[in-house]
């Protein structure tokens, strides 16, 4: 049976659980090194955070989707400049107390050091996942020719930059293969200590306008 073309989508909220359990696929690793839950319950978490956390005009999430499933996504951040506070509902914590307290302080810890704050000229890829059963498919490489349109089409963006684990070498080989360069390699104990992962390649790409 011949599937329908993969589209490349803004996210919303609907789709929320989906992309929770993407971050699942992609990152469990990390988080249940941090703390003690288990995949569904890192998931219903990840939910609960997409449903709550503020938008934030400096931030978008993409994600590809193919007949209704959300197979892939990817997340961007950039430094916005502006005079005007923007309006964004509070973000509490209290809907996440069935996790437990300690749970819920690690995580917290953990997103915050996830959180980079990009500089001038700079798009940051937050995250890019694609779900295990459509990886090799060329759903990365379509999240990723977005990124690089989106940049193109941004007259204050002339580069992308990405961070890497050092225990991931087969993707920081794919990067290089779409010319993003190693810009610095951080190492550092506290994250060695909670996430298992000492070695850290920051990775740049210019984008050169057309």
């Amino acid at each position: 049976m011949t599937r329908t073309p993969i589209t490349i989508e803004p996210m919303h909220s609907k789709y929320n659980s989906q992309v929770s359990r993407l971050y699942v696929h992609g990152f469990h690793g990390k988080f249940q090194t941090l703390t003690n839950m288990n995949e569904d319950e890192l998931a219903l978490f990840f939910e609960k955070y997409f449903d709550q956390y503020p938008t934030n005009p400096a931030s978008q999430r993409m994600i590809a989707l193919q007949d209704g499933e959300v197979i892939g996504t990817i997340s961007i951040k950039r430094k916005i400049e502006t005079s005007i506070k923007n309006k964004q509902r509070k973000f509490s914590w209290k809907s996440f107390k069935s996790f437990g307290k300690w749970n819920v302080f690690k995580m917290s810890i953990g997103l915050y050091l996830f959180d980079y704050k990009p500089q001038d000229g700079e798009c940051y890829i937050a995250d890019v996942v694609v779900h295990p059963d459509h990886r090799s498919k060329g759903v990365g490489k379509l999240l990723m020719q977005w990124v690089q349109d989106f940049v193109q089409a941004e007259p204050n963006l002339d580069r992308l930059s990405l961070h890497v684990s050092g225990k991931n070498p087969r993707a920081r080989f794919l990067y290089e293969r779409l010319s993003f360069h190693t810009h610095l390699q951080e190492n550092s104990i506290f994250w060695h200590f909670l996430f298992n992962e000492k070695e850290w390649y920051y990775m740049v790409m210019k984008i050169i306008k057309t």
